[in-house]
């Protein structure tokens, strides 16, 4: 018996549904209040320091709560109530930025506020990642995945250069303030807007009480279940051809280009990605999800071509096409959700989350180590070749794994 064809969703459609306009403005606001957050801080600490190493560092610590803490305080949305999880954490961040917005604080208490502050992100984007299928069936789910996922890659191409322009009109306090009042329209969008929920129900007679056996088991779920671990593995091949980002400025002084053109290299990929997300969206479901591994063997394999150090108009034109093919990860993080039993979406999300973000700084951290014992153009080049390697691998057991779900349908409809 033939597979249950998924209809293509429409813009409209999605659009229409009013708790997905809530969240998905109250995601703009986020990510928006996350670009602001760290230029403001970077513009703060360089003053304050003058050290463009303690600069870098505390850049860099806006990523480590997710790292640490991610599973962890992610599982908070299968918990308690989904909407209420997003409406404390949202307020919390607000107190937390308005606090560091005091000009009075020691520096070292405002990098602790800072990794308070990213660590309420995980309970929030876990919490609203969970409530989009609830609102969203079907096909409209992955198109609203896409608006998202493309205003967080347009935050990257603009977020940093409006950042800025905003943190020297109002000052790195009114910026800060500016921020706080972001998390606070976030939180009456999601009060208004987004519906209450009561906690999911779990499947077991008797769930788990202890937090951490909760813990336990959603990295049992992923580890154990073929499609999901093939899709995760799919979305860590991100730490290879992400690794353009870590070398950009020393890339374009490679090839003679200077600072200058460091922009226009940073904004390649995620200028790519977001044609590559809307490309994917005009594409029937089935189509994307046959053509996950090809894609991301493609968004490793314009990288190889760095071992010749081409000049910045060709790697502008490769990063893109990388970036274009990094779309993949769209289809595949919808399809890993809607995949999660609705009681651990919660928890399943923070496991993945961290994995891909655990992949992403374990490949700039060797492609850095790579560009300092031979050049930024070869470091690009050996990880867009074992990324290659890597997504051929990735791809087969996305095959496999589809095959193995196929078969099992086909079977049982029998």
């Amino acid at each position: 018996m033939a597979s249950e064809v998924v209809e293509r969703a429409r813009w409209r459609e999605v659009f229409g549904h009013a708790e997905f306009r809530a969240l998905f403005l109250a995601g703009v606001l986020s990510v928006a209040g996350d670009q602001l957050a760290r230029v403001a801080l970077s513009v703060l600490v360089f003053d304050r320091t003058e050290s463009a190493g303690l600069t870098a560092l505390t850049y860099a610590l806006t990523y480590l709560p997710d790292l640490l803490f991610g599973p962890l305080l992610a599982g908070f949305a299968d918990r308690y109530p989904r909407r209420t999880v997003m409406i404390v954490t949202d307020l919390a961040r607000a107190i937390l930025v308005a606090a560091m917005a005091i000009q009075a604080l020691p520096l070292l208490v405002v990098i602790l506020l800072l990794l308070a502050l990213q660590a309420f992100g995980s309970p929030f984007n876990a919490a609203r990642a969970a409530t989009l299928p609830a609102v969203l069936p079907g096909d409209h789910y992955v198109l609203g995945k896409a608006a998202n996922d493309m205003v967080v890659q347009f935050s990257q191409v603009l977020g940093f250069g409006t950042g800025g322009v905003v943190v020297v009109a109002v000052g790195t306090s009114g910026g800060l303030l500016l921020d706080s009042a972001t998390f606070l329209l976030s939180a009456v969008l999601v009060a208004v807007g987004v519906r209450p929920r009561s906690v999911p129900e779990r499947d077991t007679a008797a769930p788990p009480t202890n937090y951490f056996k909760d813990l336990s088991a959603g990295i049992t779920l992923v580890a154990r279940a073929p499609k999901l671990r093939a899709l995760v593995v799919l979305a860590t091949i991100a730490g290879f051809y992400v690794t353009v980002e870590g070398l950009a400025v020393p890339y374009a002084h490679e090839i003679g280009q200077g600072t200058s053109a460091a922009g226009l290299l940073l904004a390649a990929s995620p200028a790519g990605a977001v044609l590559g997300m809307w490309l994917i969206t005009l594409w029937s479901p089935e189509k994307r999800m046959r053509l996950l591994g090809p894609l991301a063997v493609l968004a490793c394999v314009p990288l190889i071509v760095c071992f010749l150090g081409p000049g910045l108009v060709p790697t502008v034109a490769l990063w893109a096409v990388s970036g274009l093919a990094s779309a993949y990860h769209l289809p595949t993080s919808a399809a890993f959700v809607q995949a999660v039993p609705d009681a651990q979406r919660g928890q399943a999300f923070g496991v993945a989350s961290t994995a891909l973000k655990s992949s992403q700084g374990v490949g700039i951290l060797l492609a850095g180590l790579i560009a300092d014992e031979a050049a930024p153009s070869v470091a690009v080049g050996v990880m867009g070749a074992v990324g290659t390697v890597a997504a051929l691998a990735a791809g087969g057991a996305w095959a496999r794994a589809r095959r193995s779900r196929t078969g099992a349908a086909e079977k049982t409809a029998g």
